[in-house]
């Protein structure tokens, strides 16, 4: 199997990671499924930014681990979770990075969510 490309961010490919400065607010299926704090906006590149939230802040009830992976020569491995959250279903929905590389480090224990697949991902100005 042949080695996998690790990349670095740089001025061709930057790459932030920042604290939040909103409350963070997931919805699916009409409910409330992850309320943060502690969130962490990444921005890569040019593409939209992603929320990343910890995982303690997610109900646990509505994710499901899968054996889908998928690997960013950026970040790492990451691992999926299916969403169950009432009329909501997204398989593969929910990502994480359990050993992201250095220049991300903080994204570990935190997941991100498809936004087509939520109801919506909220900023909330406390």
């Amino acid at each position: 199997m042949p080695e996998k490309k690790v990349l670095v961010p740089g001025p061709d490919h930057p790459i932030t990671v920042e604290p939040t400065q909103a409350r963070v607010v997931v919805k699916a299926g009409g409910r409330v499924i992850a309320d943060s704090r502690n969130a962490f906006t990444l921005q890569e590149s040019t593409y939209p930014a992603v929320q990343y939230i910890p995982l303690a802040d997610v109900d646990a009830g509505v994710l499901e681990r899968t054996d889908h992976e998928t690997y960013c020569p950026y970040k790492g491995d990451a691992s999926y979770y299916t969403l169950n959250a009432g009329e909501v279903k997204g398989e593969n929905a929910v990502w994480t990075y359990e050993k992201p590389y250095d220049p991300v480090a903080r994204i570990k224990d935190h997941v991100a969510f498809y936004p087509n697949v939520v109801d919506s991902i909220e900023l909330v100005e406390d």
